[in-house]
This record gives structure tokens, sequence and C-alpha cells, in this order.
């Protein structure tokens, strides 16, 4: 393998990994920020204890976040040096943006709640953690503008001299079509894999205390478990129809901006009004697109989701032979090496992540479903089933928005930065030119071997630790506030350092 080869592969296998704690630490943050303003509104110890309880969930979490995050700026200026230089001075704005704005407020007031429950008032208190979820919401959106301009460039023009993009406008770069479609798609994403965490480890919780038939336990359930299992899985439904409608936003915009991307998710060949939505499509989904069979198809349904036209001349999506002789003729067909350049990206890993990122969806619809109805007035269940589709729901949004991540990435392929189709055709980047012309594929092994293995031990520590913790339950807790100590005429803390409150 060359360089190129294993630069990609170590990018891909850092990122994805790290992209597992992301949208548990996004939709999560706002979920025990409301968790804990509900206990400091209605007083009700419940929510206390399922804010201590998620509460410490999610700062595993975002501690390995943290960790696997650092190295993705790393590698920028190492195995992707010339893609660093050549766009630079547009993509490090919004990472400077996310690093200054909004990681170092995170930061603060992710401290601020952590040591402070006995320190600061109840609402100053609830405010740190209101504003460690904004704060992480921000830093998504930074985030998601630097690789939306890598989508659809604007706000920059090209200085030939200098062979570098050169920004032009923050204000288009933070305003992005592409951003403004996949912000909302994001977060809304983000609440529904931490939806499902919620709703699945509560649910079990309620049906475990519930087959005990031991009254405290059946009462601890419906009094504290069961709030949590009709939270989380309301959270679950109304992200799915977010998820669903900002991902048809979504849908219609990439056409315009990427139809490549598109053509692949479908198998499309050949541009055609009508065009079906692929269920199943069989043969070697290569390059050529030859031999290919569709096996199951809804008529019409891909060029309503494109265009928002069923039929007629409206409905026409192009296939990806039509993008492969267009990008031809307008970018050439060699790459800087003379080998022949592919416009379109793999079939196989875009048709199949993009229908794994949907049907993994379902598990979380149909929890969702389920919790709500067997919690409906007051009940709480005892079905096993339901305990185990708790479990088994956990893990496929995360697989999902995962595969939501590599058909994104993967599907801008052979571009790093995908040319804008409204003009700025010398703002662009194949893979190829973008990675460094000094790291040898010996440095670049080395480093994702190592990166492999690091990585497989902190997932290790990860799950044993949201095991450990999940499997406790929620913690005996009391009113630590000093509004609290003050009615109970204590007034011992003057000299008491801080301590870690988990």
């Amino acid at each position: 393998m060359d360089a190129l080869d294993l630069a990609r592969w170590q990018f891909a296998i850092t990122t994805v990994y790290h992209f597992i704690f992301v949208p548990l630490t996004i939709g999560l943050a706002p979920i025990v920020a409301g968790m804990q303003t509900a206990w400091v509104v209605t007083k009700k110890e419940k929510w206390l204890r399922l804010t201590k309880f998620f509460g410490k969930l999610l700062l595993i979490n975002f501690a390995l976040g943290v960790v696997t995050g650092i190295v993705q700026e790393f590698q920028f200026g190492m195995a992707w040096s010339e893609y660093s230089r050549f766009v630079g001075d547009v993509f490090g704005a919004p990472l400077a943006m996310e690093a200054l704005a909004a990681f170092f407020v995170e930061s603060v007031f992710l401290g601020l709640w952590i040591f402070g429950w006995d320190r600061v008032s109840k609402k100053v208190h609830l405010t740190a953690i209101w504003l460690f979820a904004v704060a992480v919401n921000l830093s998504a959106y930074f985030i998601l503008a630097a690789n939306s301009w890598m989508q659809h460039p604007v706000g920059a023009v090209y200085n030939p001299e200098t062979g570098r993009a050169e920004m032009e406008s923050i204000g288009a770069v933070l305003t992005n079509s592409t951003l403004l479609a996949a912000f909302p798609h994001t977060i809304t994403s983000a609440f529904l894999v931490a939806g499902t965490f919620v709703c699945g480890i509560a649910t079990w919780w309620m049906v475990r205390l519930v087959r005990t038939r031991k009254p405290e336990l059946v009462d601890l359930a419906r009094a504290t478990y069961r709030p949590a299992v009709v939270l989380g899985a309301v959270v679950t439904m109304v992200a799915g129809v977010g998820v669903i409608v900002s991902g048809d936003i979504q849908g219609k915009i990439m056409y315009q901006q990427q139809p490549g991307k598109m053509s692949a998710a479908e198998a499309l060949c050949e541009g055609q009004e009508g065009a079906a939505f692929s269920i199943l499509t069989i043969g070697p989904l290569d390059a050529t697109c030859d031999e290919l069979v569709h096996v199951l198809e809804v008529p019409g349904v891909a060029s309503y989701l494109g265009t928002g036209h069923f039929s007629g001349p409206e409905s026409y999506l192009p296939g990806v032979n039509d993008v492969q002789r267009e990008y031809t003729e307008r970018f050439g067909d060699t790459t800087a090496s003379g080998e022949p350049v592919r416009y379109t990206p793999p079939l196989a890993i875009s048709y199949w992540a993009f229908r794994l990122m949907i049907g993994l969806g379902v598990f979380s619809a149909a929890l969702g479903t389920w919790a709500l109805w067997a919690t409906r007035r007051g009940r709480t269940s005892d079905n096993l089933w339901l305990s185990r589709l708790g479990l088994l729901a956990i893990p496929m949004p995360f697989a999902a928005a995962s595969f939501g991540w590599i058909f994104t990435e993967v599907g801008r392929q052979p571009w790093v930065v995908v040319p804008n189709p409204t003009g700025i055709d010398d703002i662009r980047l194949l893979t190829e030119r973008g990675v460094s012309t000094v790291v040898s594929p010996g440095v670049l092994l080395a480093s994702m071997v190592i990166f492999t293995l690091v990585y497989g031990v902190l997932a290790v520590v990860w799950y044993r630790l949201m095991h450990r913790y999940a499997v406790e339950g929620v913690p005996e807790v009391h009113d630590e506030s000093p509004e609290a100590r003050a009615e109970q005429g204590s007034d011992d803390d003057a000299d008491r350092p801080l301590s870690f409150a988990y």
C-alpha cells in the first residue's frame, strides 16, 4: 500500500472511532441538563438521581471523545499537510473558533458543574450544565462549518500565485447552504442516539425491577426509571421525525451539489426521470456500474428525494455515468500521476452505507413506540422482550450515525475539496493531492497500527466504565447545594477543599 492508501485508512479509522462518542455527547448533554432543570423546578429527588446517573455516563463518554478527538487536528498537519497548505486559510478559521468559542466554554463550565454541586447555588450550577450543553452543540456547528466547506466551497477565492484557497467572507462560510442542512441533520441524529441510550438503559432497569415483584423495587421502577423511559422515548420519536425531515432537505441539496454521491447511493447508472428508490440491488457494485440487477425498488421515490417530484422532466436525476462524463469534460480524465480519474465514489460503500444508515434507525423507532405504549397511563412493564429490545437498540443509532458519516465522507471521493458547481472550479482538490509528500508509507503504517492499538484499549476502557456504572443504577443522593445546607444550619464548608463529585 502506498502513502495515500495508508493515510486514508488511518484517517478513516481514527475519525470513525472518534465519531462514536460525538453524537452521544451532543444529545445527552441537553437531556441531562433537562433532568437537572426538572429537579430544580419540582424538587423531586428522582430527577436528581437521574441527573447524577446519566451525568456520570455523559462524563465518561465526553472524556473519551476529547482524548480521541485531539488526534484529528494533528493528522491535518502531518499525513495531510498538502491539504492543510491548500485550505488552511479557510479551514483553520472555523476550527479555531471551535476551540476558542466552544471547547473552552465546554471545559470551563463542565468543570464548574463537576466540582460545584456543593459550592455554588442551584441556579448557577444549573446554568453551568446548560452552558456546557449549548457549547457542545456550538462546537458541532463550527466543526460542520469546516467540513461543509470541503463539501461545497464558498466565501473564498483561489490565489494562483500561492496556489491556495484564501478566505474572502467568514460569514459565507458560516452560512453555507450545505452547513445549514447538515447541522440540523447531525443534531437530530445525536438526539436520536441519546434518546435511545436513555430509553434503552431505563427500560432494562424498569423491567428488571418490576420482575422482582418486591414492592420497594417496583416503586423505584415506577417512580424513577419510568420517567426516564418516557423521556428517552419521546426524545427518540421527536428526533426521528427531525432526522427524516432534515435528511430529506439535505438529500435535495446534495443532488444539486454532489450528484455523484447521491446517484452512487442509489446505484443509478444512467440518468432518468421518475427514478426508483432501490431497496436491494445485487451484482458487482464496482466503479463501472455494470451488470447490476435492481431486485426491489419503489418507483419514483429516488426522484422525489432528489427533486421533490415523482415523475416528469422535473424529476430527472443524473446517473453516475453522466456525472463521470460531465466531470471528465470539466476537469480532465487523468490525475497528476497519469492515472485515469473516476469522478464518482465507490458504489458498494456508498450504496450500503446509505441503507444501513436508514435501516438501523428502525430499532430506535421500534423501542420508542413500544416503550411509550408499555408505559402509558402510569403503567410499568415486566416484558422481558421489551428489556431485550432496549439493550439491542442502544448500539444501533451509534452504528447508523457512523454509517451516515462514512457515506458523507466516502461519497465525495475522489475529491477532498469538492468543486462548487456554481463556478468556483479553481477551489478543488483531489484526495491524492492532499496527502503529505514527505511522510513515508512506513511512518504512516506504524502510526496507524499504534493508533489502532491504543484506540482498541480505549474502547475496552470506555465499555467497561459505561457498563459498570450503567448496571449500578441510580445512586442514593441528597441535596448538597448551599441552599440546602443553609436550611439545615450548616456552615462547615469554609475550609473544605474541592472534591470530585463523581
